[in-house]
């Protein structure tokens, strides 16, 4: 029985320290002693409320002691319809006290905008006092004489306040200022003129007011490097040269195979009248031998025609002309001598 009351006394103390706990937990009496120090009109039960709502009371305290010591005029209800919306409560009081202090002017609505919009309205500001450079990468632009330059720029931009929300970023702000550098350099007829002047393109970029539509105010443009590239005018040239040189040769191949296929065919025709001749050849003994029997051709008349054959093959042996044709009747043998004398014809 002792045992079990010392038990129960353990676990009535123990119950005891973990209400207490929930009730300080619920009740932060010492953070607001902390904002009634401070001179901030918040009571106990709204801190109370807040901790019901799942909003940490020190996230809304803090922000409004920075804000009444800083002059600015913003409740707790704002702060608590800014956070509930997923704002950083820090970030916008934070970059309304440096507006006020820099003179420039911003309103708690705009800042929450901006801050929802997921930019950091104390960049922003900051961007505004302080202006921000950007490097440029290397843009190549070509003159009018065919040399290409390769050109690096630095973009001085102050925050615009009207137009950050919703305007464009860094990234189309280097994108226009690259147009620009390249289109003076287009511009110019040699690329010495660039060179002797390059202040000309900062400031024919300038008057094209590349600005608008984003959310920055060009200060500035300043050309920190100039650096001469390869003759483009003189490669395209080169280029264009050689596609002609490319298409002169398709051609003349292509009337080079042309005349191949011609002579091809006409070599077939060669072939082909050779056929013919020689058929016509095959058929000269068998009109000898008619010629014979039909008592048209004599044997003398016969063994002159051998023999003028016989001569023609002889000079043309002698000369080198003989190409080795057969001719009817001739030494090659087409027409051989009759066996029996045939009669002479009257």
């Amino acid at each position: 029985m002792a045992g079990l009351g010392i038990f129960g006394l353990v676990l009535i103390v123990f119950v005891l320290i973990i209400a207490f706990l929930v009730f300080l937990y619920y009740f932060p009496f010492g953070l607001w002693i902390r904002a009634q120090a401070a001179g901030v009109p918040i009571g106990i039960f709204t801190l109370v409320r807040l901790r019901i709502m799942g909003i940490p009371p020190s996230v809304i305290v803090d922000s409004l002691i920075m804000a009444r010591k800083a002059g600015i005029a913003v409740n707790d209800a704002q702060l608590q319809a800014q956070y509930l919306s997923g704002g950083h409560l820090d970030r916008v009081v934070l970059s309304l006290i440096a507006a006020q202090r820099a003179q420039i002017p911003l309103e708690w609505t705009r800042a929450c905008a901006i801050d929802l919009a997921g930019r950091n309205p104390l960049d922003a500001v900051q961007t505004s006092v302080n202006p921000k450079v950007i490097e440029t990468p290397i843009f190549q632009g070509v003159a009018k004489d065919g040399i290409q330059l390769n050109v690096k720029a630095r973009i001085t931009v102050r925050t615009n306040m009207d137009r950050y929300v919703g305007g464009a970023s860094e990234p189309t702000v280097i994108a226009r200022v690259g147009e620009g550098v390249v289109a003076a350099i287009g511009g110019s007829e040699n690329y010495k003129e660039v060179l002797e002047n390059p202040d000309h393109i900062s400031k024919t970029v300038l008057a094209k007011g590349l600005d608008a539509g984003t959310a920055f105010e060009i200060v500035s443009i300043d050309i920190a490097d100039v650096d001469v590239g390869r003759n483009v005018g003189a490669d395209l040239q080169t280029a264009q040269a050689e596609a002609d040189r490319r298409v002169a040769q398709a051609k003349a191949a292509e009337r080079q195979y042309a005349a191949l296929a011609q002579e091809q065919e006409m070599k077939a025709q060669t072939q082909a009248m050779r056929a013919k001749v020689v058929e016509a050849e095959a058929l000269v003994p068998a009109a000898i031998a008619d010629a014979f029997r039909g008592g048209n051709l004599g044997v003398m008349d016969y063994y002159r025609m051998r023999n003028v054959l016989a001569d023609t093959d002889m000079r043309q042996s002698i000369s080198g002309a003989g190409g080795g044709q057969t001719q009817p009747g001739g030494s090659g043998g087409s027409v051989p001598p009759p066996t029996t004398p045939p009669t002479q014809g009257s």
